[in-house]
């Protein structure tokens, strides 16, 4: 088996787990890294390993000089369309980190053109090759915890002021010209919980959405969300909520919530965790495999294995980002609402009110918030 000709596209940050990756899956034979596309190359330490590797900042160039046949994308969102399109054009597969596109607009000509260019996409939501997946929805088809009443996901993170300092994009909604970004908490940070609930509703797909309400709020001092929650109705009529934050008191694991008439089930989806409980039997905890959605692609490409997250089983949450990026600008919650911890701002309450939305599908508004907590009634 020759070794797939592989491209990097944005290396540092968040592409270090991609570059380690690589490298695992190099060692095993089924990639080459050919090339990687940064401003500022990288040195020889980062690359050990590997062999020789072509750098370059012209990700079309480097493309074209190595012959890669898989392009994986890791850059600024607002690339991610155009950056994709390049690489179907000149045959590459394409590995797209999420979120997919800052827009609906964006993510139909990727979406679009990948497909006329007769490429596989393959977006980098890794939740949805977890084999809990199929897993809980085995138990949900075999009546386990009754009929399905809700899905709630929460997610209580900590970031510092620095992560939105990290690039000139960070925490923005659009950059100086215009161009859209969104990296708020649920389009981006915490967008596996978006994603994640949705695909255990069995509602990945656009037309799976039916109705989107959103409370946004932020702490800091950042254009975007950092606070917030969403209630999506699904064709199948059930309500998925998702209660974010990136400013907890005490941070922990996200997790999503299948509620069901006899029983729940709570899927810690970082950790491919499963906890079963119900009436009349003790509690259940099983732990899952993750098929790696690299690893997938190439056997897409090889032998024709069913790509694990294409672009359309991510519509549904794009519906929610284009809804994010239209609302009205997200609530500066005042100072009372926050205190500094260090380099942090943590929202008084924001823990619990997390763990409350996700145990009953409600949103911040509807649920008894510590004061002050105030303004979110009159959010889109």
């Amino acid at each position: 088996m020759t070794p797939i000709p592989l491209v990097l596209a944005g290396a540092r940050g968040h592409g270090q787990w991609h570059l380690d990756n690589i490298r695992r899956l190099q060692r095993r034979g089924a990639v080459r890294l050919a090339g990687v596309c940064e401003l500022k190359p990288l040195d020889a330490g980062a690359l050990d390993g590997f062999g020789d590797v072509a750098q370059s900042s012209d990700f079309a160039d480097l493309l074209d000089t190595t012959g890669a046949g898989i392009a994986v994308i890791c850059t600024p969102i607002d690339t991610h369309t155009p950056l994709a399109l390049a690489a179907a054009r000149r045959g590459a597969h394409v590995l797209l980190e999420k979120p997919p596109a800052p827009s609906w607009a964006e993510f139909r000509r990727m979406a679009d053109g990948t497909r006329a260019a007769g490429t596989a996409c393959q977006i980098g939501f890794q939740s949805l090759g977890s084999h809990a997946l199929p897993a809980i929805a085995g138990l949900v088809a075999d009546g386990t915890i009754g009929h399905v009443t809700g899905i709630g996901a929460a997610g209580a993170w900590a970031r510092d002021e620095a992560y939105f300092r990290r690039s000139p994009w960070a925490g923005k909604r659009r950059l100086d010209d215009g161009t859209d970004v969104v990296d708020g908490v649920l389009t981006n940070p915490l967008a596996h919980a978006v994603a994640t609930a949705l695909a255990l509703d069995g509602s990945p797909h656009a037309e799976d959405v039916t109705g989107i309400e959103l409370e946004l709020a932020r702490a800091n001092d950042i254009e975007a969300d950092d606070t917030s929650c969403a209630r999506i109705t699904t064709a199948r009529g059930t309500p998925v909520t998702v209660a974010v934050t990136l400013c907890a008191e005490q941070p922990g694991e996200p997790y999503v919530v299948v509620h069901g008439s006899h029983g729940r089930i709570t899927f810690w989806y970082k950790q491919d965790r499963v906890l079963v409980q119900r009436a009349g039997h003790g509690p259940v905890e099983t732990v899952h495999g993750r098929t790696d959605l690299l690893e997938n692609l190439v056997a897409h490409v090889r032998d024709g294995d069913e790509l694990l997250v294409p672009p359309e089983r991510t519509g549904a949450f794009m519906r929610l980002v284009d809804t994010v990026r239209t609302a009205p600008e997200p609530r500066r919650l005042p100072e009372g609402a926050w205190y500094a911890d260090g380099d942090r701002r943590v929202v008084k309450g924001i823990d619990r009110l997390v763990g409350a939305s996700a145990d009953t599908l409600s949103l911040f508004s509807e649920l008894d918030r510590p004061e002050p907590f105030p303004g979110l009634e009159n959010s889109p």
